[in-house]
């Protein structure tokens, strides 16, 4: 039985379909990345951020999207973070564990009734209208053409289901150390519940 989830939310950019270390997508759905490759489907339940690739060609598709890749400032993450803050308290979520990076998202958050696509959906969703609120959207200077906001994130999440405890304390243990491998600093949000 599942106990909790590693729920990976990624920002614009951060990871494209054809990313040469392998992605979870089936399709390139952007014309313009087209010409660097189908996607790169993977079955990996392990990171692949450290595997060796072509950093030439991943910053060369990088460059030819529609927009800049978003790349989060620390006033945006704690907009994001409220927004977090305002969906947990609403829908009564556990997070034991959030890492707000420049360019995606780490949490763990126990079993739920809703299923974890859901909530990776209500939480982007409260993230965007905080960060819209305060005036901070990081692509609000490339508003589509119906002059709405571009989406700040990608679409879909990446998961791993949790089962025994070790496995949580592991993947809380990651999240945590996330910022720390970065060389920032360690975070510490109010909407996180500590695992017993």
């Amino acid at each position: 039985m599942v106990l909790a989830s590693h729920l990976i939310l990624n920002a614009y950019g951060f990871w494209l379909p054809n990313d040469p270390r392998g992605s979870w997508s089936d399709f390139v759905g952007a014309w313009e990345l087209r010409r660097f490759g189908q996607a790169t489907k993977t079955t990996q339940r392990r990171s692949l951020a450290h595997d060796p690739h072509d950093r030439n060609l991943r910053l060369a598709a990088k460059s030819a999207m529609k927009r800049p890749p978003v790349v989060f400032n620390g006033v945006q993450a704690r907009a994001i973070a409220q927004g977090f803050a305002d969906t947990v308290v609403k829908h009564r979520l556990v997070v034991h564990a959030c890492s707000i990076m420049p360019e995606h998202v780490h949490m763990v958050i126990a079993r739920h009734r809703l299923k974890v696509e859901a909530i990776a959906n209500l939480l982007k969703g409260a993230a965007t209208r905080k960060v819209a609120e305060e005036g901070t959207h990081p692509l609000a200077g490339f508003p589509t053409e119906s002059r709405r906001l571009p989406k700040m994130w990608t679409r879909g999440e990446w998961k791993v289901f949790l089962n025994p405890p070790r496995d949580i304390v592991r993947a809380i243990r990651y999240v945590q150390e996330n910022p720390l491998r970065e060389g920032k600093k360690a975070q510490a949000w109010k909407f996180v519940i500590p695992y017993p």
